[in-house]
């Protein structure tokens, strides 16, 4: 009845073990009321024989049409109808078998009534269990697709948001190399090669939703190096981290628009020398990553709001549900952004 092999096994297994003992029930019943082992025997194969037949039949009625609720009363007549097919059917074959025996046909006649109830009520119950069962089982099939059509919605919010954060690099990139090609061509050459080198990680990368963090940093630092070319003198990083560390798992592409926006917040409205630092931890189970960044107060203000940091943080939720896994923090001239990465 299930789709599963092992839900259809099972299913067999206590079929056939509940007809079986109706099959025996039914047998000491009729020696009880003084019918002969044969005859036992032979009343309970043709009647419950039949009814076996009858109940693989609305089986198999029920798996293609289960009717809705409101109209669940056509089950009770099918019930009664397929009773009354099996009782008529069963008088025809028993009466043929024992027509030479007056008086099993006399007790065959005084128990008709009993059979069809008793017949009535084993359908019932099939039917019932049945629709319960096929309704149970449409009930687990539209969550599972409910579930499907989520989490493909939740790819597909995760790939345009990784997206989002390429153009607007590419574009300061070219931008870079193009002002490079007239003064320093053998620099601007240089970045067009760790470009191409940054967007072939790039693709290789959004194949895999998770990556160790000794893979990220090593991306990470191909975006840095172009950071470099860019600013030159006046941009230095600074990455911590423990070896142990290095199989933790993190989403692939999670720390490059952590760290353009700690470039971008830091350099853009000065013209001093600045460092931005990267520093890895565990903590409770959790990958922590905190990067710092200096900024002028008096020029620039401190953004824990960019679209990096929103991305970022929705990235997250949509694979934790979790709000709390993105922080930062303000401390005179130093803004920091705390992220941490559940382990499994």
């Amino acid at each position: 009845m299930a789709n599963s092999p092992l839900s259809v096994l099972r299913f067999k297994i206590i079929f056939s073990i509940s007809w079986l003992i109706i099959a025996a029930d039914h047998i000491l019943l009729l020696r009880w009321f003084g019918l002969s082992w044969t005859a036992a025997v032979i009343d309970s194969v043709v009647n419950d024989g039949l009814l076996i037949l009858t109940c693989v039949l609305i089986i198999m009625m029920l798996r293609y049409y289960l009717p809705q609720r409101e109209k669940y009363f056509h089950l009770v007549t099918w019930c009664i109808l397929f009773t009354i097919i099996a009782i008529l059917l069963t008088k025809v074959i028993l009466k043929h078998i024992f027509a030479d025996d007056s008086e099993y046909i006399t007790f065959f006649n005084r128990s008709l009534w009993v059979r069809a109830s008793l017949d009535f009520l084993l359908l019932g119950c099939l039917i019932l269990v049945s629709v319960i069962w096929y309704n149970w089982q449409e009930q687990s099939e539209q969550e599972q697709r409910k579930q499907d059509a989520e989490k493909l919605a939740k790819e597909a919010e995760l790939f345009k948001l990784r997206q989002q954060l390429q153009p607007h690099f590419l574009f300061n990139s070219l931008n870079s190399i193009n002002a490079l090609i007239g003064s320093r061509p053998e620099e601007a050459r240089k970045m067009v090669q760790q470009l191409s080198d940054f967007l072939r990680g790039t693709i290789k990368k959004e194949e895999h939703q998770w990556v160790t963090l000794k893979e990220e940093l090593q991306y990470l630092q191909l975006y840095l190096d172009i950071e470099k070319v860019r600013f030159g003198h006046r941009l230095s990083t600074k990455i911590e981290y423990d070896e142990a560390l290095s199989e933790m798992k993190l989403p692939a592409l999670l720390l490059q628009p952590v760290m353009e926006n700690a470039i971008k917040f830091g350099l853009y409205d000065t013209v001093d020398e600045i460092e931005i630092n990267l520093k890895a931890a565990k903590e409770d189970n959790q990958l922590v990553l905190s990067v710092t960044n200096p900024f002028d107060p008096e020029t620039s203000a401190p953004k824990g709001t960019g679209f990096g940091l929103q991305s970022v943080q929705r990235r997250l939720y949509l694979l934790f549900a979790r709000n709390d896994l993105v922080s930062t923090e303000t401390k005179e001239n130093i803004f920091t952004t705390v992220i941490k990465i559940p382990q499994s």
